[in-house]
Protein backbone atom coordinates (compact mmCIF):
# COMPACT_ATOMS: atom_id res chain seq x y z
CA UNK A 1 0.00 0.00 0.00
CA UNK A 2 1.30 2.87 -0.83
CA UNK A 3 0.70 6.60 0.33
CA UNK A 4 0.67 9.87 -2.09
CA UNK A 5 1.22 12.24 0.67
CA UNK A 6 3.39 15.78 -0.39
CA UNK A 7 6.15 16.31 2.33
CA UNK A 8 6.42 20.16 2.91
CA UNK A 9 9.65 21.41 2.31
CA UNK A 10 11.74 22.53 4.86
CA UNK A 11 14.04 25.79 4.36
CA UNK A 12 17.74 25.23 5.54
CA UNK A 13 18.28 27.04 8.60
CA UNK A 14 20.18 30.00 8.32
CA UNK A 15 23.65 30.12 10.81
CA UNK A 16 23.59 33.38 13.34
CA UNK A 17 26.12 35.51 12.84
CA UNK A 18 27.88 36.85 10.04
CA UNK A 19 28.92 34.54 7.04
CA UNK A 20 32.50 33.86 7.09
CA UNK A 21 34.69 35.56 4.70
CA UNK A 22 34.91 34.17 0.94
CA UNK A 23 39.11 33.94 1.26
CA UNK A 24 41.71 34.06 3.84
CA UNK A 25 44.22 36.35 3.90
CA UNK A 26 48.20 35.56 4.14
CA UNK A 27 49.45 35.87 7.71
CA UNK A 28 50.81 38.66 8.96
CA UNK A 29 54.21 39.93 7.48
CA UNK A 30 54.03 36.91 4.43
CA UNK A 31 54.67 38.60 1.34
CA UNK A 32 51.40 38.95 -0.84
CA UNK A 33 50.35 35.97 -3.47
CA UNK A 34 52.86 33.39 -0.61
CA UNK A 35 50.75 30.58 0.54
CA UNK A 36 51.62 28.30 3.68
CA UNK A 37 53.80 25.59 2.07
CA UNK A 38 54.76 25.62 -1.26
CA UNK A 39 53.30 23.46 -3.89
CA UNK A 40 55.59 20.14 -4.78
CA UNK A 41 57.16 20.39 -7.95
CA UNK A 42 56.42 18.19 -10.51
CA UNK A 43 58.96 15.70 -11.78
CA UNK A 44 59.56 13.46 -14.67
CA UNK A 45 60.53 10.99 -12.39
CA UNK A 46 56.96 11.34 -10.97
CA UNK A 47 55.13 11.47 -14.10
CA UNK A 48 56.86 7.87 -15.60
CA UNK A 49 55.81 6.42 -11.70
CA UNK A 50 52.01 7.56 -12.46
CA UNK A 51 51.92 6.41 -16.06
CA UNK A 52 53.69 3.02 -14.97
CA UNK A 53 50.57 2.72 -12.56
CA UNK A 54 47.88 3.54 -14.92
CA UNK A 55 49.91 1.03 -17.66
CA UNK A 56 49.33 -1.22 -14.79
CA UNK A 57 46.01 -1.10 -13.84
CA UNK A 58 45.22 -1.32 -17.75
CA UNK A 59 47.04 -4.40 -18.16
CA UNK A 60 45.39 -5.80 -15.02
CA UNK A 61 41.92 -5.03 -16.50
CA UNK A 62 43.47 -6.52 -19.79
CA UNK A 63 44.24 -10.25 -18.15
CA UNK A 64 40.64 -10.00 -16.42
CA UNK A 65 39.06 -9.18 -20.02
CA UNK A 66 41.07 -12.12 -21.37
CA UNK A 67 40.55 -14.82 -18.93
CA UNK A 68 36.60 -13.70 -18.72
CA UNK A 69 36.77 -14.50 -22.51
CA UNK A 70 38.03 -17.52 -23.36
CA UNK A 71 34.97 -19.05 -25.48
CA UNK A 72 37.26 -20.59 -28.93
CA UNK A 73 35.89 -18.67 -31.94
CA UNK A 74 36.72 -19.68 -35.54
CA UNK A 75 38.94 -16.55 -37.23
CA UNK A 76 38.98 -16.23 -40.54
CA UNK A 77 41.82 -13.60 -42.55
CA UNK A 78 43.06 -13.42 -46.10
CA UNK A 79 42.24 -17.59 -46.72
CA UNK A 80 44.12 -18.52 -43.51
CA UNK A 81 41.42 -19.86 -41.00
CA UNK A 82 42.34 -20.40 -37.30
CA UNK A 83 40.33 -20.98 -33.40
CA UNK A 84 41.67 -18.62 -30.73
CA UNK A 85 40.00 -17.56 -27.91
CA UNK A 86 37.27 -14.73 -28.01
CA UNK A 87 39.86 -12.34 -25.91
CA UNK A 88 42.53 -13.01 -27.34
CA UNK A 89 41.28 -12.47 -30.70
CA UNK A 90 40.10 -8.92 -29.75
CA UNK A 91 43.89 -8.43 -27.74
CA UNK A 92 45.28 -8.94 -30.87
CA UNK A 93 42.98 -6.74 -33.22
CA UNK A 94 43.39 -4.05 -30.72
CA UNK A 95 46.96 -4.12 -31.42
CA UNK A 96 47.05 -4.11 -34.95
CA UNK A 97 44.21 -0.84 -34.80
CA UNK A 98 47.13 0.80 -32.28
CA UNK A 99 50.05 -0.21 -34.56
CA UNK A 100 48.18 1.03 -37.90
CA UNK A 101 47.63 4.41 -35.66
CA UNK A 102 51.33 4.51 -34.88
CA UNK A 103 52.49 3.81 -37.75
CA UNK A 104 50.00 6.87 -39.29
CA UNK A 105 51.11 8.84 -36.63
CA UNK A 106 54.99 8.49 -37.33
CA UNK A 107 54.88 8.90 -41.09
CA UNK A 108 53.04 12.28 -39.69
CA UNK A 109 55.97 13.10 -37.95
CA UNK A 110 58.25 12.81 -40.33
CA UNK A 111 56.83 14.65 -42.67
CA UNK A 112 56.27 17.31 -40.53
CA UNK A 113 60.55 17.41 -39.92
CA UNK A 114 61.43 17.03 -43.46
CA UNK A 115 59.14 19.98 -44.06
CA UNK A 116 61.00 22.10 -41.33
CA UNK A 117 64.35 20.87 -42.00
CA UNK A 118 63.48 22.47 -45.34
CA UNK A 119 62.33 25.94 -44.01
CA UNK A 120 65.47 25.85 -41.28
CA UNK A 121 67.77 25.34 -44.80
CA UNK A 122 65.67 27.78 -46.76
CA UNK A 123 66.10 30.34 -44.19
CA UNK A 124 69.78 29.79 -43.41
CA UNK A 125 70.61 30.23 -47.27
CA UNK A 126 68.30 33.55 -46.96
CA UNK A 127 70.20 34.30 -44.16
CA UNK A 128 74.03 33.83 -45.57
CA UNK A 129 73.04 35.43 -48.32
Amino acid sequence: MTSNHATPEIPDPQPDGPPPPATASPPTGAPQGASAAPKPRTTRAGVVWAAVVVALLALILLIIFILQNQQPVNVFFLGLAGTVSLGMALFIAAVAGGVLVAAAGAARIIQLRSDARKIRRTQHKSNSA
